[in-house]
């Protein structure tokens, strides 16, 4: 009997469904979006091919009409989803409550072409009672989201594809522009930009240890005046280094020591006291953006960890859908929210009335709700422990209490500011002050405190006890301590506060932050250190062609523009997607387009000049810049010298000392002497893949190639002498012969390590076989017992060596597995046993966290296997489906050959019989009977 086909986005939303739907719909997952704009030449049907518009994939001249493809990928899956629609009841379209999820179900009702009833199932969370709620009260598709996410996708692709031409023209190959990765690029080259102009300058300040009569322990306050005029601190200075206000004292070792000297020891007077009630409100429910802030500075999770996480969630039904602007909470989730408080931390938690909060976003949409614990009763975090990993465990609980502490009461308290007058021997005053703040209601800081930048952070009231004095009150200084600063450059861009930009700003939708910040860590615009986004020299040369020659691309008010735009075609509120996009592609008469920009503008650009970041100069003036190589690996350039500039070198650390050191360092043939047997000459070189010794010369005549030697990791190329460069060159060494099978046994030094090779001569002419050495060293001691000892041991892969891990990291919060640091074939990785994770540029193995170690190995899980895993898989499984196949066949071409020997004997007995009933003929002649079989 035909049933309901209920269709969903995930193939984990669609087991939590079935689950809840029962047997009376059939459940199944698009797996994401079904088709899309072809993603290359091949992927464009034959039909199109030889348009001018084929790579774009956007008929321009025809009002913007997109090409959508079935991608290879997805069309066996569309095929399956098209035989279970012939035999549905009706079609409910239940992927996300967005403009990606409306997009989806369009493109699914325009490719399946349902000839039953559709209808639009709505939800927000994943509980039965949802569930039942969307089934019984369907809706439509609604055409002004998916016309908005159109519009969005063809403006990325009208941007992106012929902006990535004139990066792959002018810059490098491979390279990607984007209306919101091209943004988000160009505000951390920015703040490197900042650093590297940055000065840093020293200053001073005083500490005084104060005691009172009936204070019950002494307590501190800063040097704040001298004189009336207020010492100089850290936001006192420049971002050159000189002080920002000229009547401020600056303090230096020299002034501060003395200073001390005549302060220790004087009575102080405490010149004011002023009290201020303390009030601090709850922070909003979570939208995307803020969760992901919140989720990396107190859960050191990635953005795209952190949606992970939250997607995983949501799809098994802990919480609301997790991509939304909207800090609004249903009058469900309030009561839910509120009956918890009270059962929990009582009255005295509990407001008056339900709290209301207003988006800071003025284009706030997607969701209409804030992320919060699912269902009619918030689970509390004890009560899913159980059924979680530690990570979702620490996201759930994190999300519940931030929703939770929204509707608690305030906290409250007094903030107390003491000022005390110091008179110094020689006349002058200094003015001490400190603060404290005594909070006397928690409110909502019993359950969650809002996690923030490190310079915000410093801005909150320090939480002490003050004693209590009062204007005209006496006081000791006890003790005083000075101790020196240098002001800080601005702190790099991390995930968390990258976000909190771009929000700022207004570009891009939170539901696209944690792929934007993919892309242009998977680009390398931007690499990692720690948990810094640092930019590379790719990267600036990026924005600054974008800058000086399409700026508009990369503004920050043009493209909040965009996205207002956006929105308002997404409301209906007077923008039409065909119009918009014909002004910022073809233009109008009060700004160039796009196409007229580009076709303009691509001949004027200096490559040369966009790839040549400045450094500075020489003492002679010659111009120092640093530029991206031609497969990423980026250089130093002065004149006709070059350099290469070390991978985890940031560019605000590429000083002109430390240019001028990088390119002053030896880069030319070095003569070590002659070899004392083969009497050739014997150079040290640099090559692409370090330092090597060389002897002789290459012969072009006989094409004779001179013997080589790389040398070794440990060992110091200046201090390199000609003994230890004939030894590197006695390489490969014959070791031995082996007694047991007359074997040559012969060390070499290969590209993954030092290793030994033993060659036999068999019947089936010389065989060998290898095994690795632990240290470069044992090639020059390693004897011929030893190396026999070796080879008899089980061969196993460089990095499967007995020896432990060179770090126990701890365990994964998403796996709840051990994870540990290994040095491999190709450098240290991290694994859980079943996953493993290379360290990227910029990670190092002292200073490997386990948030970083499991952060790499979620996006390796997330990235799936390899592609030399899969091309493997796929190709055994072609083997085994070819050899079944052909086992098959011979299997049913014996039997049929058995059955027409079978048939042929038996017609040719019956032929007989009838035969020698008719008349006496000789049965062989009925022989020839048998041929059509």
């Amino acid at each position: 009997m035909p049933q309901p086909l209920v269709i969903v986005e995930s193939p984990a939303k669609a087991v939590k469904l079935a689950e809840y739907l029962g047997d009376e719909y059939t459940v199944e997952s698009s797996i994401g979006h079904i088709r899309d704009l072809p993603r290359n030449a091949a992927g464009v049907p034959a039909a199109y091919k030889g348009t001018k518009w084929e790579v774009l994939g956007i008929d321009v001249d025809n009002d913007f009409k997109p090409l959508y493809v079935v991608s290879d990928d997805k069309k066996a899956h569309v095929k399956m989803l098209k035989r279970l629609l012939k035999d549905a009841s009706e079609l409910y379209l239940a992927t996300d409550k967005d403009r990606e999820g409306e997009a989806i179900a369009w493109h699914l009702l325009e490719e399946l072409n349902p000839q039953v009833p559709v209808k639009r199932m709505i939800f927000t969370e994943i509980t039965p009672e949802a569930i039942k709620r969307a089934i019984e009260n369907p809706t439509e598709l609604d055409r002004r989201l998916v016309d908005a996410q159109e519009c969005r996708r063809l403006l990325d692709r009208l941007y992106g594809f012929p902006m990535s031409a004139v990066l792959w023209k002018k810059v490098m190959r491979g390279l990607s522009a984007g209306r919101v990765q091209s943004v988000a690029t160009r505000i951390v080259v920015e703040r490197e930009r900042e650093r590297m102009a940055f000065r840093s300058a020293n200053y001073w300040d005083l500490t005084g240890t104060f005691a009172a009569a009936g204070a019950e322990k002494p307590f501190t306050a800063m040097l704040l005046e001298l004189d009336a005029k207020r010492i100089a601190s850290g936001r006192d200075f420049n971002r050159d280094g000189s002080l920002a206000k000229a009547d401020a004292v600056h303090l230096d070792e020299t002034k501060a020591n003395a200073l001390v000297a005549d302060l220790q020891g004087r009575p102080a007077t405490v010149k004011s006291r002023e009290a201020k009630p303390y009030r601090r409100r709850p922070a909003a429910p979570f939208i995307t953006s803020t969760y992901q802030q919140d989720a990396g500075r107190k859960l050191r999770l990635s953005s795209a960890q952190a949606m992970r996480v939250a997607q995983g969630l949501y799809e098994r039904g802990f919480i609301t859908y997790m991509r939304t602007d909207s800090v609004n909470l249903s009058e469900t989730a309030i009561t839910a929210a509120r009956n918890q408080i009270q059962e929990r931390y009582g009255e005295d938690y509990l407001p008056d009335a339900p709290r209301t909060y207003k988006s800071k976003s003025k284009n706030a949409q997607e969701a209409h709700e804030a992320i919060r614990p699912a269902g009619d009763r918030f689970r509390t975090p004890e009560e899913v422990e159980s059924e979680l990993s530690k990570q979702d465990h620490q996201v759930y609980e994190l999300i519940w209490q931030r929703t939770v502490a929204s509707q608690m009461t305030d906290a409250t308290g007094e903030t107390v500011t003491l000022r005390l007058n110091v008179d110094a021997e020689d006349g002058r005053q200094a003015t001490f002050s400190t603060a404290g703040t005594v909070i006397t209601h928690q409110g909502f800081l019993k359950v969650y405190r809002e996690s923030k930048d490190e310079d915000s952070a410093k801005q909150d009231p320090k939480e002490q006890t003050l004693p209590p004095l009062n204007e005209g009150d006496n006081a000791t200084l006890t003790g005083l301590e000075a101790a020196g600063h240098d002001t800080q450059p601005p702190s790099r861009f991390n995930e968390a506060s990258l976000v909190a930009k771009l929000e700022e700003l207004g570009v891009g939708r939170p539901s696209t932050y944690a792929a934007t910040i993919g892309t242009i860590l998977a680009r390398e615009y931007v690499w990692k250190k720690g948990t810094a986004l640092v930019p590379s020299i790719t990267a600036f040369a990026v924005v600054g062609l974008l800058e000086q020659h399409f700026p508009d691309l990369v503004d920050y008010a043009f493209t909040a523009r965009m996205e207002d735009d956006l929105d308002s075609i997404a409301e209906g509120r007077g923008v039409e997607t065909v119009p918009w996009l014909t002004k910022f592609y073809f233009g109008s008469d009060e700004q160039m387009g796009l196409k007229e920009k580009i076709d303009k503008r691509l001949e004027d650009i200096d490559a040369r000049e966009v790839n040549s970041i400045f450094l500075g100069a020489d003492e002679d003036g010659v111009a120092i810049v640093a530029r991206p190589g031609k497969f990423g690996s980026p250089y130093l350039e002065r004149g006709e010298d070059r350099a290469s500039v070390p991978d985890d070198l940031a560019p605000d650390e590429l000083t002109v000392a430390k240019a001028l050191e990088l390119l002053e360092a030896p880069k030319n043939d070095r003569e070590l002497g002659v070899h004392p047997e083969a009497n050739e000459m014997i150079l040290l070189k640099m090559g692409r893949f370090g330092p090597y010794v060389q002897m002789g010369e290459h012969d072009d005549e006989s094409g004779e190639k001179p013997r080589t030697s790389s040398l070794f990791k440990d060992m110091d190329p200046m201090a390199l002498t000609l003994d230890e460069a004939v030894k590197l060159l006695s390489i490969p060494r014959l070791i031995g012969v082996d007694p047991a099978d007359n074997g040559e046994i012969i060390a070499h030094n290969g590209k993954f390590g030092p290793y030994i090779v033993k060659t036999t001569i068999t019947e089936d002419g010389p065989k060998n076989d290898s095994r690795s050495l632990e240290a470069e060293a044992e090639l020059f001691t390693i004897d011929l017992a030893k190396a026999i000892e070796v080879m008899a041991q089980p061969k196993r892969r460089r990095g499967q060596s007995a020896k432990g891990p060179l770090k126990i990291m701890g365990v994964d919060p998403a796996t709840d597995k051990e994870i540990q640091l290994k040095d491999g074939r190709f450098g240290p990785y991290v694994t859980d046993g079943e996953t493993n994770a290379s360290l990227r540029k910029g990670d190092e193995v002292e200073t490997l966290t386990l948030e970083r170690s499991s952060e790499l190995l979620s996006d390796r899980r997330a990235k799936g296997p390899t592609k030399k895993k899969e091309a493997t898989k796929k190709k055994a499984t072609k083997k085994k489906k070819k050899a079944t196949k052909k086992k098959a066949t011979k299997k049913k071409a014996t039997k049929k050959k058995a059955a027409t020997k079978k048939t042929v004997a038996k017609k040719a007995t019956l032929a007989a019989s009838l035969a020698a009933v008719a008349s006496p003929v000789d049965a062989s002649a009925g022989s020839d009977e048998e041929t059509p079989f």
